[in-house]
């Protein structure tokens, strides 16, 4: 095929992850065990937050929209990776609509995690630095404000990115990525794509400069209060939640930022590969452990849960 030709195909071509025969069967189970891992983990604290009525507060409301976001953003992508797998590589089609959408679902999923985790900083900025105001700012009305202006602006934005490079004609057939991501896409075309590259590069730079300035200037404020603060109960409380909260916040933000920049570097298409996978399974699937062993009463909630089955159990068994 030419490079300067338009290609009218509906069908693209997925490169894939490039593995050995010998080490696709111990692939295949690892990301289908951690698939199966982040679905369970994040729908089962969404129903215990959902069902109980002492942990439907702020920040726990908060932390639904990352397990949601998690699921949602590990079903886009997990379920295809393990039928490529299953499938050889110069087998592996996907129409172009499809890719598009599993385009669009994946931004949406990294642009609303970071959208939640602004909203959450801000979260433990009130309940640290203005305890005494903190129930009468961060209501669970504001929560849901907040929530659903994070995702419609995100849905937006997305939106204006993915319908900027769906508008692109085709030379390329090839998809040289584990899955759809927009870069890839417009990749495809042999068009100019200054437009493209403007607004997708403002937009990052939008997202992860808001994301990463806010949760520094919280942090700072938080810091001062706690070093001026000689409460130590205080000072405790806000070193566990801040904690929980910067983990999963750094963690997201590395496997972002390499995912970014390995795309700048052809040469480096393997390490992209390889940090597209990351971005995509390891926050989901340590969000879950991070909140739901690190938060005190979800971890309390989970231990009666389990206690109060196994003396169910035992009962029925006598």
């Amino acid at each position: 095929m030419m490079e300067n030709q338009t290609w009218s195909g509906d069908i693209l071509l997925l490169e894939g992850l490039k593995v050995t025969p010998q080490s696709s069967i111990p692939v295949i189970i690892l990301l289908f065990l951690v698939y199966i891992f982040i679905m369970v983990s994040n729908i089962g604290l969404t129903v215990l937050i959902s069902m109980e009525r002492t942990l439907q507060m702020p920040m726990y409301l908060l932390s639904c929209n990352l397990n949601i976001n998690d699921v949602f953003g590990a079903t886009a992508i997990i379920p295809r990776l393990l039928y490529d797998l299953f499938t050889e590589s110069a087998e592996r089609y996907i129409t172009y609509m499809g890719c598009v959408l599993q385009a669009f679902c994946f931004h949406l999923h990294i642009g609303t995690y970071l959208s939640v985790l602004m909203i959450m900083a801000f979260d433990r900025y009130v309940a640290i630095c203005k305890p005494l105001q903190y129930s009468n700012i961060m209501t669970n009305k504001m929560v849901l404000g907040l929530s659903a202006f994070a995702w419609g602006v995100i849905i937006l934005s997305v939106g204006i990115l993915i319908g900027l490079t769906a508008r692109l004609s085709r030379c390329r057939s090839m998809v040289s990525n584990p899955f759809c991501d927009n870069a890839s896409l417009f990749k495809l075309s042999c068009e100019n794509v200054l437009i493209n590259n403007i607004y997708g590069l403002g937009y990052t730079v939008v997202l992860l400069g808001s994301s990463l300035g806010s949760t520094m200037l919280t942090y700072l404020k938080i810091a001062m209060v706690c070093m001026t603060s000689k409460n130590r109960a205080l000072n405790s409380r806000a070193l566990q939640t801040c904690s929980t909260h910067l983990t999963v916040y750094l963690i997201m933000m590395i496997s972002g930022f390499s995912f970014v920049a390995l795309h700048r570097y052809p040469e480096l298409s393997e390490q992209r590969k390889v940090a597209s996978i990351v971005i995509i399974l390891v926050p989901p699937a340590l969000n879950a452990v991070i909140y739901g062993l690190q938060i005190k009463k979800i971890r309390q909630k989970i231990v009666a849960l389990f206690s109060h089955n196994e003396i169910g159990i035992l009962k029925a068994d006598s």
